[in-house]
């Protein structure tokens, strides 16, 4: 195809055609026809046995998972995952990749569509007697404009349209891995807060056992090896209160990062994180329902992964289309003159409308590795959505299984540390009365301090496995981006 260069004077009255009239019929004609076919597969999800098969303990569809702020029943813990939504650097990171997905999605929507520019243009050169001739033209121009018609630029703007679902699909994974990990750290918090207030009062009830004792030693009532024994178990006592106050100023300053406040300022952290006088229960989180493992596609990292494969089949197209002949327009119209007042006054109406056809005769072979990298590029796209499905899968097993162990775990425990909070009281009155030893006193206090620690620590567990959970099946976010 060859370029063409025309002019024409200006449209008569009374709606008679000119030949003007041909540039926009002309452009017109060649946007319908562009993008009329598509060289990229067929996409179909994959499908995936994990997933159509009934799970174990994923099969009650009857109810759904509750929203972020019905699953978090505390209010201050609330107030604290709407504060790290706010300021945390990681989220806004990733609501801004969304933000430069979107704005490449505008520009390869854009290459679907001519460029207008208005142009001046001034050129001298000899005319066929040998003078110099000036020739100013002003108008509009569409350069380059690619005419689609394998699909090459829509199957980019696929492409980009499928990044941006990945992308926006990743910042909902990042703000529900936030929300689950200021809740675990914040239940942490709470946990070492809860084992800091026992390991007190196991450090004060030995100091008076220890003062008891040095007494019954002065008047012979009691051995050197119960004082030292007793001594012992007093410094024991002081060094695990120590470690639990280093932990629980840790603690404070990694829920300080999350929420966006400066990490060293841990004392007013603590005063204004910190969950004082909350005692770890079930009734900190709501229940996690049961649910069909259908639901897993709707996971955000599933999601991102399905995209990521679905732009991988799209780029496909895009390879395939460039093994061909691309189609390139260029066109023109407005006014010329041998005078740069005459564009104003006495200007005379010229199109050019020209088109290209080019293929690549040699290239060394660069086009078609490049559709073998983008087949490539699917393919790993393809294994890493599966990997996403059954990742997805195992961590709902886990933590739908672990629920009833974790339950029956801190059932147990509460047992063993009623048990053994009622032997320290009789074992107390039976030394008082001295028909105990000291050391049996001793035993006492060290197997209820011990169970007390289980206990905290099995609820903790169960409350973690829940969040765990919870993220596992996809969290409920609404309003994301």
């Amino acid at each position: 195809m060859h370029g063409q260069t025309m002019s024409a004077p200006r449209a008569a009255r009374g709606g008679r055609w000119t030949r003007a009239a041909l540039i926009p019929t002309a452009l017109a004609t060649a946007l319908l026809a562009a993008g009329c076919m598509s060289l990229a597969p067929d996409y179909q999800r994959p499908t995936s046995p994990l997933v159509d098969a009934p799970a174990a303990g994923v099969s009650a569809p009857a109810a759904s998972l509750p929203a972020t702020r019905e699953f978090l029943r505390d209010a201050r813990l609330r107030t604290l995952v709407d504060q790290a939504l706010a300021n945390n650097t990681d989220l806004r990171v990733a609501l801004l990749n969304v933000e430069r997905s979107r704005a490449a999605l505008r520009i390869t929507e854009a290459d679907r569509w001519p460029t207008v520019a208005a142009a001046v243009s001034a050129s001298r050169a000899p005319n066929t007697a040998g003078d110099q001739t000036n020739t100013f033209q002003a108008g509009l121009q569409v350069t380059s404009y690619e005419l689609d018609l394998l699909g090459r630029v829509r199957s980019l703007s696929d492409a980009a349209a499928a990044n941006l679902l990945a992308t926006e699909a990743g910042a909902r994974a990042a703000r529900l891995a936030l929300v689950t990990q200021v809740a675990a750290t914040w239940f942490t918090l709470a946990a070492d807060e809860e084992q800091l207030a026992l390991a007190r009062q196991t450090l004060a009830a030995r100091e008076r056992t220890l003062q008891l004792t040095e007494l019954r030693v002065q008047v012979g009532a009691a051995s050197d090896v119960e004082l030292h024994g007793t001594r012992g178990l007093t410094a024991q006592s002081r060094a695990s209160v120590a470690a639990l106050e280093r932990q629980v100023a840790q603690d404070a300053n990694a829920l300080a990062l999350l929420v966006g406040e400066p990490v060293g300022q841990q004392a007013a952290a603590a005063g204004r994180h910190a969950p004082a006088g909350v005692t770890l229960s079930d009734a900190l989180l709501a229940p996690v329902p049961e649910l069909p493992s259908s639901v897993l596609l709707a996971r955000p990292d599933v999601m991102q992964a399905e995209q990521q494969l679905i732009a991988a089949n799209a780029n496909i197209g895009a390879a395939r289309a460039a093994l061909f002949p691309r189609l390139t327009l260029s066109t023109s119209a407005g006014v010329v003159s041998d005078t740069l007042r005459g564009l104003v006054e006495s200007g005379t109406f010229a199109w050019t409308l020209a088109g290209q056809a080019a293929v690549a005769l040699f290239d060394a072979g660069r086009n078609q590795a490049n559709l073998r990298s983008t087949e490539v590029l699917r393919d790993i796209a393809l294994a890493q959505y599966q990997k996403a499905i059954q990742v997805a899968f195992r961590e709902t097993a886990d933590g739908l299984r672990a629920q009833g162990a974790w339950r029956s775990q801190v059932q147990a425990l509460q047992q063993l540390q009623d048990g053994e909070r009622e032997r320290l009281r009789l074992t107390r009155l039976r030394h008082e009365a001295g028909a105990a030893s000291l050391l049996e006193l001793l035993d006492a206090e060290r197997s209820v301090a011990a169970a007390e620690q289980s206990l905290v620590q099995a609820r903790l567990g169960e409350l973690l496995n829940r969040l765990a959970l919870y993220k596992a099946l996809g969290g409920e976010e609404p309003g994301m981006p």
